[in-house]
């Protein structure tokens, strides 16, 4: 039972730094283009050597 004190708080502690790291990374916009990443590899660029 002691060992449920100290890993319960622990794991409530890592749930929220998840949480807070996914706040940050919809503020500094990372999900904005979901649709360009996908169709970049669909581009043929050849570069001309």
């Amino acid at each position: 039972m002691t060992g449920l004190t100290v890993l319960i708080p622990i794991a409530l502690g890592m749930g929220g730094m998840g949480l807070l790291a996914f706040f940050w990374t919809m503020k500094s916009g990372q999900y904005d283009d979901m649709d360009g990443a996908a169709n970049r590899i669909l581009i043929d660029e050849e570069e001309d050597r």
